[in-house]
């Protein structure tokens, strides 16, 4: 029998409380997910240091920092090496590589210590399909309130579309300050889903009273949500 092929990976599911842990990083120690209490937060894992598909995200990662912070979110990284390999790694990356025009890139958001793959099988993060000694590219979305509200996973050989990160994340703020749904491939000031899927019978009562509503039939409402409005009340400058 392949043991291996039929090892369970545990990993938490949408809506549950994201698992707490304390780890030291390569900025000081962490007890996630209670420090970023009231902001949301994106963990994601990588398979090893100094692997090329690494670099490039984390340069990516690194020059957005400052638009996943406006918009009230944190980014938390996480790998099976130690931190002095850490440190060693980001120290290369901001002094010798460039890539898409990047380049001094400085990482400073926390990269965890995870040696004993304690966060990252807690996580679900190995994958023994994939490998029995590095994480898979997990990313994790984590809400003010520690709920885990989204979760994407990548193999080791395909780098993840940082657009796409950021536009979960701001479909997920939407949908909790507007209380509405965000159909196929929205972006910010495209028509919005009333109500959430699946309400039909408040469909029919906000179809009387709601201006702006294109109910196509008693499943499929639409209305505008001005885009202005959308980032105003989500994006802090």
């Amino acid at each position: 029998m392949d043991t291996q092929a039929n090892q369970t990976v545990s990993m938490p599911r949408i809506g549950d409380p994201a698992p707490s842990f304390t780890a030291v990083t390569t900025q000081g120690k962490i007890n996630f997910p209670e420090d970023y209490k009231g902001k949301w937060a994106i963990l994601f894992s990588h398979p090893a240091d100094f692997t090329p598909v690494c670099t490039s995200e984390f340069m990516t990662f690194a020059s957005m920092q400052d638009k996943f912070q406006k918009a009230n979110c944190e980014l938390v990284g996480l790998s099976v090496d130690g931190l002095y390999s850490h440190i060693a790694w980001l120290r290369t990356i901001k002094e010798k590589i460039e890539f898409r025009g990047m380049k001094n890139v400085e990482v400073t958001f926390p990269l965890i210590e995870d040696i004993t793959m304690e966060v990252a099988s807690r996580y679900g993060m190995i994958q023994p399909g994939e490998s029995n000694t590095k994480a898979v590219r997990a990313v994790f979305f984590v809400d003010p309130k520690g709920i885990i509200r989204a979760i994407i996973y990548y193999p080791l050989s395909i780098g993840r579309n940082f657009d796409e990160l950021y536009r979960a994340l701001i479909a997920m703020q939407t949908t909790d300050a507007f209380q509405v749904a965000t159909p196929a491939d929205w972006q910010p000031g495209d028509d919005v889903i009333v109500p959430t899927a699946g309400s039909c019978g408040v469909a029919k009562e906000r179809m009387e009273d709601t201006e702006n509503l294109d109910c196509k039939d008693w499943f499929f409402c639409t209305k505008k949500l001005d885009k202005s409005l959308v980032l105003s009340t989500l994006i802090k400058e």
